[in-house]
């Protein structure tokens, strides 16, 4: 599937080898020549950056990411790594990394697991399991519990309905369910939420959440908050965010990322990486609608040095 709201696209023009000669003279020697690496990493597609590692090899007998590890450091070098790092391998190697050793990070877990589409996931378990030879599910299960990790086990399924057809009555049921296992019952059944909200169309649950404001004077945001918490809280709040608006949800993500004392660099690197292709456009359009700020600003002021650069290149220029 071609996405077409990225910022980052096909380099015209494009020569590997060009590319894979200019990064090891900005990296030979006394020095780095950090904008070298910087300029032509970010204007490059993730497929290219696969060509440049590859001509890399075939030039200088001599692994790019090795080499970038050994030049660079701190965020700037994550960033650089992370934007080399093939895109089908991302998302699993972000998750491995999540529930590897001591502690879970359930952020990103609940991040990916509640943004991406049916097909991704389908393709995020596959190579997880050709690459790391374990099964995600069994991992995540290990390192999670209680609702949280059954609303987990769920979504990696993929077993959502496909959009179609809109079956009023079926909308009118799921806002009932909905309303009656939250608002209007002592305690409340997580399950009707993990399995409305992990199971229904994307269409058919916006119906759901307009059916449901409808019925109840609440929006189904406010009776999750209510209802529930912790992390089952915040990935069903992603989950509901998600169907509503996939770029408003990130746009809200880096939003946080950002706001207040420090920056929580580990969000920003995940998001502005893999989604530089995807829809940046649109989640920079989304925060300046929904936050009243530019990313671009956002970046320019929390963030400093060649890691800023870089990541102004991937944000893509300032909105109008």
């Amino acid at each position: 599937m071609k996405y077409s709201r990225g910022t980052v696209k096909d380099f015209s023009g494009f020569d590997a080898r060009a590319d894979a000669e200019a990064l090891r003279k900005a990296m030979k020697g006394m020095g780095t020549d950090e904008e070298t690496i910087l300029k032509i990493l970010t204007s490059r597609s993730n497929a290219q950056r696969q060509e440049i590692a590859a001509a890399f090899k075939t030039l200088f007998g001599r692994d790019l990411v090795d080499d970038l590890k050994s030049e660079l450091t701190g965020k700037f070098e994550k960033l650089m790594v992370s934007l080399m790092k093939p895109a089908q391998l991302f998302d699993p190697y972000e998750l491995k990394h999540a529930i590897k050793g001591a502690g879970t990070n359930e952020k990103v877990l609940t991040e990916i697991l509640a943004s991406r589409t049916p097909a991704e996931l389908r393709s995020i378990k596959q190579v997880y399991q050709e690459e790391y030879e374990s099964d995600l599910e069994d991992k995540i299960t290990g390192e999670t519990s209680g609702f949280y990790q059954r609303m987990l086990v769920v979504l990696l399924q993929a077993n959502r309905d496909p959009d179609g057809r809109i079956d009023e009555g079926l909308v009118e049921q799921d806002a009932q369910v909905l309303f009656r296992a939250g608002e209007l019952k002592w305690g409340t059944d997580e399950e009707k939420f993990i399995t409305i909200l992990g199971t229904r169309s994307v269409s058919h649950l916006r119906k759901v959440f307009d059916k449901y404001m409808t019925i109840s004077g609440f929006q189904i945001e406010e009776t999750i908050d209510r209802e529930t918490s912790g992390d089952l809280e915040k990935l069903l709040l992603a989950v509901v965010k998600c169907v509503r608006n996939v770029p408003a949800y990130f746009a809200e993500c880096l939003f946080y990322s950002m706001k207040g004392a420090g920056t929580d660099d580990d969000t920003l690197i995940r998001i502005m990486v893999s989604r530089s292709e995807i829809d940046m456009l649109d989640i920079r359009r989304e925060l300046r609608k929904n936050f009243a700020k530019s990313l671009y600003q956002m970046i320019q002021k929390d963030t400093s040095g060649d890691y800023r650069k870089a990541l102004l290149l991937l944000c893509g220029g300032e909105d109008d």
